[in-house]
């Protein structure tokens, strides 16, 4: 290629790789930023873990894995963990298919729909820790309106302990947790289903096919990648469930319904053991961006 036609090329390209330069600049600080807010506190987690940080001593010293090694015989770990699973396995499917359920009966034009769905969602708009403590209300022994219909119905005096009896504890903290964030499961089971083709619908009606059919071959495919999202962000929030166990037990009856988040809390901030909590954090940030990357790729292959 003869030198001018060199020279030209490099011409043209100047003004489009200084502007792409530009480009750059602009997004720099807030690339920054992000780096700065996201990676600082999990690169200082990091270094902390490997330290002896306590209440009583601050030792900054390199320790090893002695703290992860504490973390493989902490039988309370080990348990606030299968309770956190327990919470997640059980409470994510009931809030599933009732926000499903209830999207089905509102996908129809029904007289004051806009008002009724309004009024579904204001669970998902509280607090949840307001909404734990209103339920420690309802479920009080003497004064909640939960045991005094109970009583009514059952004709005599009972004495339910909801937030302290062992067989009462997690019916309380499910009823909490599914009334609060079912509403949340309908809202956007709500929005896939209006996405829905509808001809195809009525086509497959038409053809013969019944109800059941249509759904698990037309409308359950149609609605899939939403629903796989949603399953995804309400997953990750149960497995950091604290809130409306905090307000309602406080992971009582002694460690029975503590979840991770609550060990978390109680070891860093309340015993002050931060390195062991350093550990515990950054064991917990492990395990999820596995079980994240593991969803998003059964996702992307379901497409």
């Amino acid at each position: 290629m003869p030198a001018d036609d060199v020279t030209m090329l490099k011409k043209l390209s100047l003004p489009k790789i200084r502007k792409l330069g530009f480009k750059y600049q602009l997004i720099a600080p807030s690339i920054i930023i992000l780096l700065i807010i996201g990676l600082f506190p999990l690169v200082y987690t990091l270094v902390v873990s490997f330290q002896g940080i306590t209440m009583m001593d601050n030792d900054t010293s390199f320790h090893g894995i002695k703290n992860y090694v504490a973390i493989a015989d902490d039988t309370r770990f080990w348990g606030a963990l299968f309770h956190t699973v327990m919470f997640t396995v059980i409470a994510l499917p009931i809030e599933l298919f009732l926000g499903l359920f209830m999207a089905q009966l509102f996908i129809e034009k029904l007289p004051g729909r806009q008002i009724f769905i309004a009024l579904l969602v204001l669970p998902v708009v509280v607090a949840p820790i307001v909404s734990g403590a209103t339920w420690s209300l309802l479920l009080d022994n003497r004064f909640g309106p939960i045991n005094q219909i109970i009583n009514w119905f059952m004709g005599e005096e009972l004495t339910l302990l909801w937030t302290i009896n062992p067989t009462l504890v997690y019916p309380a903290i499910f009823l909490a947790e599914v009334w609060q964030w079912t509403p949340f499961m309908f809202l956007l089971l709500l929005a896939a289903l209006s996405a829905v083709d509808k001809a195809q619908l009525e086509a497959a009606a038409i053809d013969g096919a019944s109800y059941w059919m249509i759904f698990t071959k037309i409308t359950l495919p149609s609605i899939w990648p939403v629903m796989a999202v949603a399953i995804l962000i309400r997953g990750l929030d149960l497995f950091r469930l604290f809130d409306i166990v905090w307000a309602l037990t406080k992971g009582g009856p002694g460690t029975m319904t503590e979840t991770i988040s609550t060990f978390t809390y109680v070891k860093g901030f309340q015993q002050f053991e931060t390195s062991y909590t350093g550990a515990v954090a950054l064991l917990i940030i492990i395990i999820l961006s596995f079980v994240v990357i593991g969803a998003l790729r059964k996702v992307e292959l379901s497409r």
